[in-house]
């Protein structure tokens, strides 16, 4: 079943500081290779903490649809 849900997107000018990643509840944030903060959908509950923290303000929530089979 395809379902909507809010989630997390890193835009371009993200700097790596990783305070999305420290205020994260679920753990969903990683910073790839050392350059940009990575979301995990999977994880991630579309709750805001790290857009309202985000120094650089790159990071939005947005709707998505996911496949929710389990």
């Amino acid at each position: 079943m395809i379902k909507t849900k809010k989630i997390a997107k890193v835009g371009k000018g993200c700097v790596a500081c990783g305070s999305c990643l420290k205020t994260c509840p679920v753990q969903a944030i990683h910073i790839a290779n050392g350059v940009k903060a990575k979301i995990n959908i999977e994880k991630c509950v579309g709750c805001g903490k790290c857009s309202k923290i985000c120094p650089a303000s790159v990071i939005e929530i947005i709707s998505c649809e996911v496949n929710d089979e389990k």
